[in-house]
């Protein structure tokens, strides 16, 4: 249903932007093709893969190429899984389990919902949902030997997964780690495209890991927008979603650690797997700035430090992160209509505030 292609940037209609995919999904392909005694070279040819590169292990195709590749595949082998399973998985089967989980309220009930009637499909792995610490973990069991298309069916098999979850939340759904338990192959550093997160090779088992807070969004797509979907499933992984609807949460987040929260723009983008611009546009489309949650975070970091410590007004100006206490002042006043001082003073005197300084 899915293929594990890499975005493609200035796609056109027949070069299909940039070429990141590994070669190695492209030998997976054809492998099988050669299971079922089958040739590849038409589909190869449709997708614009000379047969010269599919023995060079530094080629890359684009995603438009990847996708002409596995749909092809896919249809000519009646099979969505490509080989990797004891059986073939006839075309529509990923399709009836989306629209399995497409009743369920919320995301973490249609994950629930798929990794449970994905074993209808096979018992070559098990797909299962886990939650702990606020965080959540997709994870696979191997059932079986998976051969030489290991690789391949557990990265497209995440993939599937995360593409599919982000559409139904109409979201991103960031990474916090990927897991894989062979040893880095040598295309590793496409991963980081892949899966934007750290990614731990030669791990116990496949799985992905998310912030479980995801898991509560409710699912925002209908029977008509599954039946549009379907039509052309494969890009979703091609094109990963820019929104992110707990972006302002997860910006907060960071903005809490205090001392150890990322000091700029760049720090905090590259904290959160995106681009400074990106960052900046993604707050604006949700009603936010970046300065005002920065301001909101020292507003609580400085109020929490005059309620419960006595540190000097210069010190507390540092600890928030500003450069000088007459800056760190003017800012605190703006923000409660006091001096900070002042603003312990009525604290301390027993809660009730003072009347707010006068300009």
């Amino acid at each position: 249903m899915y293929t594990p292609s890499l975005p493609a940037h200035r796609l056109g209609p027949r070069q299909g932007g940039v070429a990141a995919t590994p070669m190695a999904f492209v030998r997976a392909v054809v492998q099988a093709y050669a299971q079922r005694r089958l040739d590849a070279a038409g589909v190869l040819a449709r997708a614009q893969i000379a047969p010269a590169q599919l023995a060079d292990a530094e080629a890359r195709i684009t995603a438009w190429q990847m996708e002409v590749l596995c749909d092809g595949a896919m249809r000519e082998l009646d099979d969505e899984a490509l080989g990797w399973f004891e059986r073939r998985l006839p075309w529509g089967s990923y399709g009836m389990l989306a629209r399995a989980a497409l009743s369920a309220p919320t995301l973490g009930r249609a994950l629930a919902r798929w990794c449970r009637q994905h074993g209808l499909l096979t018992q070559a792995i098990g797909l299962r949902l886990q939650e702990a610490d606020g965080q959540a973990t997709l994870a696979i069991d191997e059932m079986r030997d998976l051969g030489d298309l290991r690789e391949f069916c557990l990265v497209s098999t995440l993939r599937n997964a995360l593409g599919l979850a982000s559409w139904f939340i109409d979201s991103r759904l960031p990474l916090l780690q990927a897991d894989f338990p062979f040893a880095a192959p040598a295309h590793a550093s496409a991963y980081a495209v892949l899966f934007p997160a750290p990614v731990r090779f030669d791990a116990p088992r496949a799985a992905v890991h998310v912030d479980a807070r995801y898991l509560q969004l409710p699912l925002v797509r209908d029977a008509a927008a599954m039946d549009r979907m379907l039509q052309h499933a494969l890009p979703l992984t091609v094109r990963p979603y820019r929104r992110d609807r707990l972006l302002v949460q997860r910006v907060r987040q960071l903005l809490a650690q205090g001392p150890e929260a990322p000091g700029d723009a760049a720090a905090l983008a590259a904290a959160l797997h995106l681009s400074p611009r990106t960052l900046h546009r993604q707050l604006a489309a949700e009603g936010a700035s970046l300065q005002r949650l920065k301001d909101e975070a020292r507003r609580a970091r400085a109020t929490e430090l005059l309620l419960r410590s006595d540190r000097p007004i210069k010190q507390v100006a540092q600890a928030v992160g500003f450069a000088s206490e007459k800056t760190f002042i003017r800012a605190f006043r703006a923000w409660t209509g006091q001096a900070p001082a002042r603003f312990r003073q009525a604290a301390r005197a027993g809660g009730a505030p003072l009347p707010p300084d006068k300009p």
